[in-house]
């Protein structure tokens, strides 16, 4: 499965849950490298989903953001699938 599907299969996911705001975050020249591929705000709580294929992985600044957005008080992570997805957000939405 490509990168781009699974972003798009979690996007779906995303857009049934009540009480949510995401959307696909767009590399390029005016975008800020590193930013989690989908930036989601679930019930209040910020999540930073970075998407990768079973054997991708994270770049240095990926994970540096990832760490940034954990000390600001936020979720980020790295993400496979849309179950990894569901899975946390069943472990921290309340």
């Amino acid at each position: 499965m490509l990168e781009k599907d699974i972003v798009n299969a979690i996007m779906k996911y995303l857009r049934t849950l009540p009480k949510c705001f995401c959307w696909k975050e767009h590399g390029g020249m005016y975008g800020t490298a590193g930013i989690p591929d989908i930036i989601a705000c679930v019930d209040g709580r910020f999540y930073g989903f970075e998407v990768k294929t079973e054997k991708g992985k994270p770049t240095a600044l990926q994970e540096a953001t990832i760490r940034k957005i954990l000390a600001a008080g936020g979720t980020a992570v790295v993400v496979r699938s849309v179950d990894e997805v569901r899975s946390i957000l069943e472990g921290s939405v309340h």
